[in-house]
């Protein structure tokens, strides 16, 4: 089968996004299936590579960028469909609802399945572009139900992401996303690093993501000044840059804080986050966690924002808490992991993760839709 992945807002270094489509269109290829990924950049050269079975053959087509979003770009729909048109796919993947949500006809037109993967809650988003919540939510449901009527199947990873469809009466397909167990493990941690990065601390608090406004990473910071008032002798390593990061610095200040950005290197971000005693998420709007489940997967557990997706994957146990949108209780979160024991924490978090093995991810995707 010719598989064609076809994402917008897909980032050129890193994002949950990027790693879901990249993670699955691999596993396609080693199922034997031929995969392309259209992917927008800032500029393209040359014709369409062939796509052959068992590969993945990345397709970029120039566009625009949007203001303010720190490197993402939003692809011509027309350019797309005459790519498609080149490509004869028989499965179309489209992660995006925004330029590429007419797809889903020119898909029809040619008998071709569908399915629209909902990486993010589009209500959600729109409260943060300053919208009150019952006009985001009146927008979200009409945009929704547009992109419903024009495909085959809607896919979300989690109860949080599908409620949005939810109350639209629309049919969901819920598929878990994945970890990579092997690189993202236990026995990543690395002491020496762990001791360089405490200097004189003894706690290490990991927060591991994009520095812009929807991930709250403030939260973190503040979590931080929370416990140290308190008297917990912690240090907090941020991974990740974004627009926001100047002013987390300064916001920082006088706080022991190690800004180590961009970490593209999957090994060392696996060794860093093995390396720490509890890892933060505080988007509230995650509708997986990919970061904080390559945390759990490192032994690492999570506190995570209640008002996320991520809720679902660390209640019930001692490998994280779900906890209000508030530093205080962010910090009451860190303070109840620390009170498990180390090593009971680790196996617990681990054994969370390895219920999502990429493998199941990629069997279960494979199986929604028949090849035209």
């Amino acid at each position: 089968m010719r598989i064609v992945l076809v994402a917008n807002l897909h980032h050129p270094t890193s994002g949950g996004l990027r790693t879901a489509v990249d993670r699955l269109a691999l596993g396609y290829a080693q199922r034997g299936h031929a995969v392309a990924v259209v992917v927008p950049v800032a500029r393209t050269d040359g014709d369409p590579a062939e796509v052959g079975p068992g590969t993945v053959t990345r397709l970029t087509l120039a566009a625009p960028r949007v203001p303010g979003t720190g490197g993402y770009r939003l692809m011509d729909p027309w350019r797309v469909r005459r790519l498609l048109d080149q490509l004869s796919p028989d499965r179309i993947e489209v992660s995006d609802r925004t330029t590429l949500r007419g797809l889903g006809r020119w898909a029809a037109e040619r008998g071709v399945p569908t399915l629209v993967l909902a990486h993010e809650r589009l209500d959600r988003l729109l409260t943060q572009w300053l919208l009150p919540p019952a006009a985001a939510r009146r927008v979200a449901d009409a945009a929704n139900r547009r992109t419903a009527r024009g495909h085959d199947l809607v896919v979300c990873s989690t109860d949080f992401a599908a409620e949005e469809f939810a109350r639209l009466g629309t049919p969901v397909a819920q598929v878990p996303l994945g970890v990579d167990l092997r690189t993202f493990a236990p026995d990543r941690f690395d002491a020496r690093l762990r001791a360089e990065l405490l200097d004189r601390s003894d706690v290490l608090l990991v927060h591991c993501g994009r520095l812009s406004a929807e991930k709250h990473p403030q939260r973190s910071v503040d979590t931080l000044a929370e416990l140290r008032a308190r008297g917990v002798r912690a240090t907090l390593v941020v991974v990740g840059d974004g627009p926001q990061a100047a002013r987390l610095r300064e916001a920082a200040a006088g706080l022991p804080v190690r800004w180590l950005g961009h970490v593209a290197d999957r090994g060392r971000l696996a060794t860093l986050l093995a390396s720490a005693d509890v890892a933060l998420a505080p988007g509230p709007h995650e509708t997986f966690g990919l970061a904080g489940l390559e945390a759990l997967a490192c032994g690492t557990p999570v506190v995570a924002s209640a008002s996320s997706a991520l809720r679902e994957l660390v209640t019930g146990g001692q490998h994280g808490v779900a906890a209000a949108d508030d530093a205080g209780c962010f910090a009451d979160g860190v303070e109840e992991l620390l009170a498990v024991p180390a090593d009971v924490r680790r196996r617990a978090a681990r054994a969370r993760a390895a219920d999502f093995p990429w493998s199941a991810a990629v069997d279960r995707m494979l199986d929604l839709l028949p090849a035209a």
